[in-house]
């Protein structure tokens, strides 16, 4: 006579924060790419999607808003390296505007300008790309997934 056991299997949080990490990206770069819009059109509208080959109002928000996806998934990977800051939304905030800003410097002012002179981009920004009005935007980024991350981290 066989008999079966079920056991039920909760998975860790910790295993499951990237979803909470990807929406909470999403949100941010919402807002960064109304920031973008508004103030830095033709970095949304031609460098952004030129990265890629492409051109345009459209193609520069879907390239731009799976860049703040996948990078609020870096970012509950970063959180899950140093869980207390998840504990509160000061300490989230502030590890997002830190984090922010790390991204500005090595995506915005080095790896941009470099990879858009690769591809021959029409978009031709100088090298160090350091441009304060992009600094705010990857810090209001920061922050936004900083404070929304630990509402949406169990999703």
């Amino acid at each position: 006579m066989a008999s079966e056991t079920t056991t039920a299997v909760d998975a860790p949080t910790e295993q499951l924060a990237w979803r909470g990490g990807a929406l909470a990206g999403l949100l941010a770069g919402v807002v960064m790419g109304a920031m973008l819009t508004m103030q830095m059109g033709p970095v949304i509208r031609v460098a952004i999607p030129s990265m890629y080959g492409l051109s345009g109002l459209g193609a520069g928000w879907v390239a731009h808003l799976f860049h703040s996806v996948v990078l609020g998934v870096v970012f509950a990977a970063v959180v899950g390296a140093v869980p207390r800051y998840a504990e509160s939304v000061g300490r989230s905030a502030a590890l997002g505007v830190a984090y922010g800003v790390v991204l500005w410097v090595a995506l915005a002012v080095l790896v941009m300008p470099v990879w858009l002179g690769a591809v021959g981009s029409p978009a031709d920004p100088p090298f160090p790309n350091v441009n304060v009005q992009s600094l705010v935007g990857h810090v209001v980024y920061g922050l936004v997934l900083g404070v929304a991350f630990p509402y949406v981290r169990d999703l």
